[in-house]
């Protein structure tokens, strides 16, 4: 119910002061990150104040690469009176890090295209054009040097497991989070994390990724953490 003390919005009300569309509202409520309030009979829903400081926090979030799942936990956490800095830190070094890896993963898709674009004469007959011929060519076709990946499609690699330590998690969120950042991770084929033994179990390709890199991961998050037997 609204606040007694603060004017409250009708729906529409609400979007203009938040800067966003009625449907946008509606769309949040159904996802459960905007509570809908009743409807009084022969009235309209009216939204506190306190709802127009929620969408700015979720257009903030979203801003920021944020998913609405990930908002929807964050919301969740600010609602938890336990919950201390270090779990929502987690939560944005763990999105820290995701980012970065799209950010090289960009780059990569910019170097490519560039050479693309470099070799290409830009008139000629199509059946000619290397960035056609390029994106054509069937992955068991390519050069065998010519991608890292491509090289070992077929190739049936080993499993193996390494056994994490982790320092400086605070709570059960800092152990999901940890999980929800190593599995992100490209080579980790399962995580499992937990606060209470402060340990990481996590089963990964050792022909896509190596242990130095798994604990990198969890290190950039903010966590100390080392091998064990």
């Amino acid at each position: 119910m609204p606040n007694a003390n603060q004017k409250p919005f009708t729906i529409g009300e609400l979007a203009q002061q938040a800067g966003v569309g009625v449907e946008t509202i509606r769309f949040y409520e159904r996802k459960g990150l905007i509570e809908q309030p009743e409807k009084p009979l022969g009235g309209f829903r009216l939204y506190s104040s306190d709802a127009v400081a929620r969408l700015a926090f979720i257009h903030e979030a979203q801003q920021l690469g944020f998913t609405l799942k990930e908002i929807r936990d964050l919301l969740t956490l600010r609602e938890i009176p336990e919950t201390d800095v270090a779990a929502v830190r987690g939560r944005a070094a763990a999105k820290l890090a995701q980012l970065e890896d799209r950010i090289i993963q960009f780059q990569r898709m910019r170097v490519t295209l560039q050479d693309l674009l470099s070799a290409c004469p830009g008139t000629g007959d199509l059946n000619e054009c290397p960035i056609v011929d390029a994106l054509s060519t069937p992955l068991s076709t390519a050069a065998p040097n010519s991608n890292k990946r491509r090289a070992t499609i077929g190739k049936k690699s080993p499993v193996k497991t390494i056994n994490l330590s982790i320092e400086g998690m605070h709570c059960d969120g800092c152990a999901k989070t940890v999980e929800s950042l190593l599995s992100s991770e490209a080579g980790i084929k399962a995580a499992t994390a937990s606060y209470n033994t402060r340990s990481a179990r996590v089963l990964f390709d050792p022909d896509a990724i190596d242990a130095d890199q798994i604990m990198k991961v969890v290190a950039r998050a903010g966590y100390r953490v080392q091998e064990t037997s």
